[in-house]
């Protein structure tokens, strides 16, 4: 989940709320939105423990098709896009530190390495994901603890005339779509169902845990940039993690810090390298002409998806901006992970008997607080962001016209 969002968004919040009391209630709603969504998929998942993410999922709910199109999105835009954005805000991190030019090669060049440790061993694979990812972990909680300790400026959270206002208006939805980007990857266990032990029990404990401790870190971490830097020098920066940085530590101290933070953007990845191919994977066992995507070299890997996907982020760092990228993306995700999360009601009405292993507690609430945000951010995206929207959508039309050439899938059971 630690990924690009939280070390970008914020200076594009910044850009239209001012708020900082607002900005925190952004960060806070994400949380709350995200540990809702897991909850929900948390049951989903337990009752049919198959690596796929939205396409197992939508298709076991609603209709094959409607999961194709789940999986269409992720092969093509779903995951790679996500990468592309981390590789991108890498290089940027690692250019404004080292002061070189050119960073899309340094992002290609980041790709490229994480995708040959991918195409090894699993444990491999593993080793190099906790190990990065405990060093971002590490790096974020250095941030929060100088930020309050050390000598900075004064920050007020209280609410602020106007508030109000903002809360409700467009600028509000949009920003927590952002938010709810860098939330992203709350469900990222899903995608490799398949490869947990105890799915039944270790996938939901996964989402649940991971999503809390990461909304606590999130809401700590955007005070800190708060704290450290005056909202004019964040304001519509890319690199907010070097420039809070920057202010706490001086500028070589910063820009050390800001080729740390790159270096922590590894394993955003390698967490998406890892979950993308799997869903592709999945597709390639349910649909025969997309065999292909199933093959896997010797260490059980994906390895033709895998590179796929990677070809493609290859492409996308190479062609589009970052802040393009987030906004192409962010509604179609949403989309998918609504249709799964109301899935959950659709099941309890058509499978009431059906083996829950995990009940959602305080059910509906988790439900209507997940579907009535969404929906709300949803909504508003497609008023103000259209063309990025009808951009999205197209994704859909062609995927839905693959589906067509790619002929019956297999039953569920013979899978």
């Amino acid at each position: 989940m630690i990924g690009t969002g939280v070390f970008t968004s914020l200076g594009f919040q910044l850009v239209s709320i001012q708020s900082e009391f607002v900005i925190m209630l952004l960060w806070v709603f994400g949380g709350v939105i995200a540990i809702s969504g897991a909850l929900c998929y948390a049951e989903l998942c337990a009752m049919m423990p198959r690596s796929g993410g939205e396409y197992h999922l939508l298709r076991e709910t609603w209709h094959p098709a409607m999961g194709f199109l789940a999986g269409w999105v992720s092969i093509t835009v779903g995951f790679a896009a996500p990468v592309a954005i981390a590789a991108k805000a890498l290089a940027y991190y690692a250019a404004e530190s080292l002061n070189v030019s050119h960073p899309d090669w340094i992002s290609v060049a980041a790709v490229i390495l994480i995708t040959a440790i991918h195409l090894g061993h699993l444990k491999y694979t593993s080793g190099f994901q906790i190990i990065f990812t405990t060093f971002k972990v590490l790096l974020i909680l250095i941030l929060i603890f100088f930020a309050f300790t050390l000598p900075s400026r004064s920050l007020s959270i209280s609410p602020q005339p106007g508030d109000l206002r903002t809360l409700f208006g467009s600028d509000f939805a949009v920003s927590l779509l952002y938010v709810t980007y860098s939330y992203t990857g709350w469900n990222a266990a899903a995608y490799i169902a398949g490869e947990i032990r105890n799915p039944q029990r270790n996938l939901p404990l996964a989402m649940l845990i991971g999503t809390t401790v990461v909304t606590i870190l999130y809401v700590c971490l955007n005070l800190a940039f708060l704290k450290a830097a005056p909202i004019e020098a964040l304001k519509g920066q890319e690199d907010v993690g070097r420039i809070a940085a920057i202010q706490l530590f001086g500028l070589k101290g910063g820009n050390l810090m800001g080729l740390m933070i790159a270096i922590g953007l590894l394993s955003s990845i390698s967490s998406m390298t890892w979950a993308g191919p799997r869903v592709a994977a999945v597709m390639g066992e349910d649909f025969e002409k997309l065999s292909p995507l199933a093959r896997k070299n010797r260490y059980h890997i994906p390895w033709i998806a895998l590179l796929l996907q990677s070809g493609i982020v290859i492409v996308l760092c190479l062609t589009v901006d970052l802040d393009q990228l987030m906004r192409y993306i962010q509604a179609i995700l949403t989309l998918s992970s609504l249709l799964v999360v109301i899935g959950v009601f659709h099941l309890r009405r058509t499978k009431p008997n059906a083996i829950r292993p995990i009940r959602i507690p305080l059910y509906p609430l988790p439900l209507i607080i997940f579907a009535t945000m969404n929906l709300y951010m949803l909504i508003y995206y497609l008023i103000t962001k259209t063309t990025e929207s009808l951009s999205g959508f197209l994704t859909l039309g062609l995927g839905y016209a693959v589906y067509r050439l790619a002929g019956k899938a297999k039953s569920p059971s013979t899978n």
